[in-house]
Formats: C-alpha cells, sequence, structure tokens
C-alpha cells in the first residue's frame, strides 16, 4: 500500500513514545519512576471541574464556534492585556485542541513547500516535525550551554536565508528551562523585522517561572513584533488541565483568520465543555496556581542540586517551566554492566533497566549529550528516583 511520502518525512514523538512504554512496564508490574511526563501532576482546580461540570448540566454540548466561544476569547484578550502588556480583539485570537494545535494551525499558514523555519535547539520535539508535515525545511540553530540554550541574534542572522519564512521562540523552553530576557528579545525581534520573518512564540510555560525571573512577550517590545509575532499559550501547564486540551493564538486579523479557516476543515472548534472550563481558570481564582507553583520551585531547587552532585552529569539551574536538562558528556566512553555510555540515548537505555527510572533522552530535542527530567512528580518520587539513578551511576567504569 501506498502512503503519502511525509509519513516518511515525520518521526514519532519520543516523549509520548517513553511515557507509552513507562505505561506498558507499569501495567506488567514493573516498578518504574518516570520523569519523563510532560504535564503537572496535580488535579484540576475544583473550580474549573466545576465549571466544566456546570457546562455539561447546562447542555452546552453542541457545536461552538471554530475560533472559540466569546466568553473565552474575551477572557484571553483580558489575560493578554493584564498579564503581557498586550492588546487584542477578540477577533485577532483562535481557541484550539491545545497549544500544539495553536502551533500547527501557524505552521501550516505560514510554511509552504521549499521553505524553511528556524528551530533553535534544544527544541521542543514537535517544532521540527511540524515543519516537515508542512512540506518545509526546519533549520535547526545549535545554541550553547554558554549562553543557557538561548539563540543569539548572531546565530539567528546566519541562519536566514530568502527561503526562511518564520522561527520558533520558546521561553520559558522545553526542555532546558531557560527564560530569555528582555534585550535578548530585543535583539531577536530587530533581526526578524530586518528579514521580515514571523515569530512564532511559545508561551504555554510562562506562569511557572522562579528566581524573579519574569516572562516577556516578544509581541510586546514593540508594534512591528507585535504584528510579526503569532503569540501561543494555552491553559494545560498553569492549571494542570492537560486532558481538557485548550490552547490558543492571538495574532494579527489575518493569519488567525488563515489560522482559523485551517482549523475549520481539520478539527473545527475545541470542545465547547473545556472552553467553559477555560474561562473559570483564567478569570477564577489563582491560589491554586501560586500553590502549584511554590511546589514546583522546591522540587526545582532539589533536583539541580541533586543532580550536579551526580559523577558526570551537570546541569544549568532552570528558571522556568518544570524540567533539567544536564549534560551527560562526563559518563560518556565509559560502561555500566558491560554496556558503554555513547550518548544520551544509552545512558537512559541503561537507566530504564537497571535503575527502573524512565528518563528522555536529548536527542530528541536536538541534543545528544543531554537527558531531560521533569520534576513534574511529587517530592517522594524525585527523591527515590534519583537515589535509583545516582546508585547506578557509581558503577560506571
Amino acid at each position: 500500500m501506498r502512503f503519502a511520502k511525509r509519513v516518511g518525512n515525520v518521526s514519532s514523538s519520543p516523549t509520548l513514545a517513553l511515557d507509552a512504554k513507562t505505561k506498558e512496564l507499569i501495567a506488567q508490574g514493573l516498578d518504574i519512576i518516570s520523569f519523563g511526563v510532560g504535564e503537572p501532576d496535580f488535579d484540576t482546580p475544583a473550580h474549573i471541574k466545576e465549571a466544566g461540570i456546570k457546562a455539561i448540566n447546562d447542555n452546552f454540548t453542541h457545536y461552538p464556534p471554530n475560533a472559540g466561544i466569546p466568553d473565552l476569547r474575551a477572557a484571553i484578550c483580558k489575560k493578554l492585556k493584564e498579564d503581557n502588556g498586550l492588546e487584542y480583539k477578540p477577533n485577532q485570537v483562535l481557541v484550539s485542541c491545545g497549544a500544539k494545535h495553536s502551533i500547527f494551525n501557524a505552521i501550516m499558514a505560514l510554511v509552504d513547500a521549499g521553505d524553511e523555519a528556524i528551530v533553535p535547539s534544544p527544541y521542543w520535539v514537535s517544532y521540527p516535525e511540524m515543519v516537515r508535515i508542512a512540506g518545509g525545511t526546519p533549520v535547526v540553530v545549535t545554541t550553547t550551554e554558554k549562553d543557557q540554550f538561548k539563540i543569539t541574534k548572531e546565530r539567528l542572522e546566519a541562519a536566514i536565508t530568502p527561503r526562511t519564512t518564520c522561527m520558533f521562540l520558546n521561553s520559558p523552553s522545553n526542555p532546558t528551562g531557560a527564560v530569555y530576557t528582555k534585550e535578548e528579545l530585543t535583539d531577536i525581534a530587530e533581526v526578524c523585522k530586518k528579514h521580515d520573518i514571523w515569530i512564532v512564540s511559545d508561551e504555554i510555560y510562562e506562569k511557572l517561572m522562579y528566581d524573579n525571573a519574569k516572562h516577556i512577550s516578544i509581541a510586546s517590545i514593540s508594534e512591528d513584533a507585535k504584528k510579526r509575532t503569532i503569540t501561543v499559550n494555552g491553559v494545560s501547564k498553569a492549571y494542570a488541565m492537560t486532558g481538557w486540551r485548550i490552547g490558543y493564538a492571538a495574532g494579527e486579523p489575518a493569519i488567525i483568520k488563515a489560522m482559523a479557516d485551517i482549523q475549520s476543515h481539520a478539527t473545527s472548534a475545541a470542545s465547547g465543555i473545556s472552553q467553559k472550563a477555560s474561562v473559570a481558570g483564567l478569570v477564577g481564582p489563582q491560589k491554586p496556581l501560586a500553590d502549584m507553583l511554590e511546589e514546583f520551585k522546591k522540587r526545582a531547587l532539589y533536583m539541580h542540586e541533586r543532580i550536579n552532585k551526580m559523577p558526570g552529569f551537570y546541569c544549568g539551574k532552570p528558571l522556568g517551566a518544570f524540567y533539567v536538562f544536564p549534560n551527560i558528556s562526563g559518563l560518556i566512553g565509559k560502561s555500566i554492566d558491560g554496556k558503554v555510555i555513547t550518548d544520551g540515548d544509552t545512558l537512559c537505555d541503561i537507566l530504564l533497566d537497571k535503575a527502573k527510572v524512565a528518563i528522555i533522552p536529548g536527542s530528541g530535542f536536538g541534543n545528544k549529550e543531554n537527558i531531560r527530567l521533569s520534576y513534574a512528580t511529587s517530592m517522594d518520587l524525585i527523591v527515590e528516583g534519583l537515589n535509583r539513578v545516582e546508585a547506578v551511576l557509581k558503577t560506571a567504569k
């Protein structure tokens, strides 16, 4: 049987693959601790769940408007103005089935066959695959630990060609936890203006910030930056609503309409019940978010300090999101029970086998000498999981 060529050009998500494998091993009765999952381990706050239940009881179960229900789009506009200093009208907002869907809509609207999209590495695993699905070429630009894994204006400028249509920006970053400063964003905005390219700004981890780091939306840098930026966000991470599948994008009316037209032929609107619950998340009590953030801060500090004491590991301090991205180059060439560590992939295989700890290799994010650990799990499991990892690493020769 024949398949479309794009199928052969796209690889499956390593994060989802690891999650599936971990669940399969647990179902077999193995005691696996997972540091792979990219979702809060907290329950959706009660007032948000109640809003969803009310929507069901009120029979809000029919097709909602394709671009999103009016009260949610209004709540998003209010949030963007108050939190990000961005003035948008409801017709400049598109609600989708998660932030991933929002980004996919943007790429399908911006990238043609033969076009290029700049993807700073480390990157979220889906960015380059989305570009390939659209028929474009992801231009991966390597960043360095010296630059805190952030793209510089010089590296960005060097990567741009006449075929470049857009670039990805992710702050706070998955997988590194890096956060861009206002000065860095200004530099990026100026380069994008000079070469007239779009910015797809993924800000889904915006609410999860540590050590007085401040989130700044690149669209707030200047009027030009706002016109060329598609700001993507959602409720999944901040409100522990991953399964509700609500994300959104804000931008100029023309690009939002183009994305909405694409969505209308793909999924139509996101769930109306989930949209009603999302309104409650955005406009309701924010204490559950503050409580969750305090817990993440404790976990981030513990995991960062503990990992840096392990043999062969080096890890920069995350300023946002809920991941650490340690460099494991100090272990490359060593062996554990006769198996040589050549990169993050082999190390993660060893740790799953010997320590019964699931960790995602950095290769899926563009860096073979790194691994990603999520601290979106309980402190007890973090302590036990790192104990197991450390015990195995101490046997490396």
